[in-house]
C-alpha cells in the first residue's frame, strides 16, 4: 500500500492508523533495531547527541524535547518548545491543530562548549535549550521583518557558535506544507544567528523547501538540501567564493544532512521504484562536492515513509521519521 504523508511532510492525521498502514512489521535483523518512544508519543524528526556520550535527544511531535539515556532507562522529558503548552493537552497529542500550542520541534544542534541545545521548531522559530532543559527560550522569531512560517534544520559553527538554519517557507507553515509541495513554493530562506551580536542574517532566499543544512568541517560552506526541487546546494560562507553557491546534487525528496566525523555527510533522501513510481526511503553518504559515496536503502524497515535524518554514531545510523513511533539504529 502506497503510503505518500511523509513525502510532503505532513503531521499524522490518522495517528491510530498510520503505523499499521505505512510501516511493515520491523524484521528481526542483526542490522537493525528500533528505539521505542514512550507509548502514544511519533515523531523523532531530528537527533542531537550530547559531546563525549551515547545520550542524544529528539524532537517529537507532541512538542516535547525526549533525552535518550540508555536501553535501561529510555526515553524521558527533557524540555519543550511550546510557551503555553499544557501536558494534558499536547502529550501523546498529533493533532496538526495543536502545532501553534505545543510546539513542534524539527531540527537540533548541539552548542558543545556552551552545552547548549539549539532548536528549530515549525512554529515558534529559533530557540535554545540549556543543560537543564525545561521552557525553551525562543532565540529569534524573524529575520529581516519577516516572520519564519517553518523553521525547519539548522547546525551550528562549532568554534563561533554561528548558528546556520533555513526557514523552509514564507507562505506555508507545517500543516499547509503538502500546498506547498504542490505549488513548487520557492520562498524558503537560509539565515545564520550570530549569537555575539543576537542578530540574524539572510544568506540566501527564494529556495525551494529547504530541509537540511549542515556546515562543512572547516567552515568554508554548508551544505542545503532542497525538499521540494529535489536537490542540495552548496553555499559558501568564506573564501574566494564567499556568498555564492553551486549546485552539487540531484536527488528525490532530500531532508536532513548531517556531517560525519570524518567531514563528509549522511542525506536521508528518496529513490523512485519504478513502475509504480513510489518513494524508497534511503541514506546517502555524500562529500562536499555531491558525490554518492554510499547508499543504504530502509524500505525493509520503514516500507515506502520517508526518514527525516540519517545520523552516523559509534559505527550506526540512527534514523528520523516525521512519524514512527522509534528512532531506527542501523548497523552497517
Amino acid at each position: 500500500m502506497a503510503c505518500i504523508i511523509s513525502l510532503t511532510k505532513l503531521i499524522n492525521i490518522f495517528p491510530i492508523f498510520i503505523f499499521v498502514s505505512c510501516f511493515p512489521p520491523l524484521m528481526l535483523s542483526q542490522s537493525f533495531r528500533s528505539l521505542q518512544l514512550p507509548p502514544k508519543v511519533t515523531g523523532p524528526e531530528s537527533i542531537a547527541f550530547e559531546f563525549g556520550t551515547s545520550r542524544f535527544y529528539v524532537g517529537v511531535a507532541d512538542g516535547r524535547i525526549l533525552q535518550y539515556n540508555g536501553p535501561r532507562v529510555g526515553f524521558r522529558d527533557f524540555g519543550f518548545t511550546g510557551p503555553n503548552r499544557s501536558k494534558r493537552m499536547c502529550d501523546g497529542t498529533t493533532d496538526p491543530n495543536l502545532g501553534p500550542i505545543c510546539g513542534r520541534p524539527l531540527g537540533l544542534a548541539f552548542h558543545y562548549s556552551l552545552n547548549k541545545l539549539y532548536i528549530c521548531d515549525a512554529y515558534f522559530g529559533l530557540m535554545v535549550l540549556g543543560s537543564s532543559g525545561k521552557q525553551a527560550t525562543q532565540v529569534s522569531a524573524a529575520a529581516d521583518g519577516e516572520p519564519y512560517r517553518l523553521c525547519d534544520a539548522l547546525d551550528v559553527h562549532q568554534p563561533s557558535g554561528n548558528v546556520i538554519f533555513v526557514d523552509s517557507s514564507a507562505n506555508y507553515d507545517l500543516r499547509n506544507i503538502s500546498k506547498a509541495v504542490n505549488a513548487n513554493d520557492s520562498t524558503g530562506r537560509l539565515l545564520m544567528y550570530n549569537p555575539d551580536t543576537d542578530r540574524v542574517t539572510v544568506l540566501m532566499k527564494n529556495l525551494s523547501g529547504p530541509a537540511g543544512v549542515a556546515v562543512s568541517q572547516d567552515g568554508t560552506y554548508v551544505l542545503v538540501s532542497n525538499f521540494i526541487n529535489n536537490s542540495t546546494i552548496r553555499y559558501w560562507l568564506r573564501g574566494p567564493g564567499a556568498n555564492t553557491y553551486d549546485a552539487i546534487n540531484l536527488q528525490e525528496r532530500p531532508d536532513n544532512i548531517k556531517r560525519t566525523a570524518f567531514g563528509d555527510f549522511w542525506r536521508a533522501a528518496a529513490l523512485v521504484k519504478q513502475p509504480t513510481r513510489s518513494l524508497v526511503p534511503i541514506g546517502q553518504r555524500i562529500n562536499g562536492f555531491g558525490r554518492v559515496l554510499r547508499t543504504v536503502n530502509f524500505e525493509a524497515w520503514y516500507g515506502n515513509q520517508l526518514i527525516s535524518e540519517v545520523q552516523e554514531f559509534g559505527g550506526e545510523l540512527y534514523l528520523g521519521s516525521l512519524s514512527a513511533p522509534f528512532v531506527g539504529v542501523f548497523r552497517f
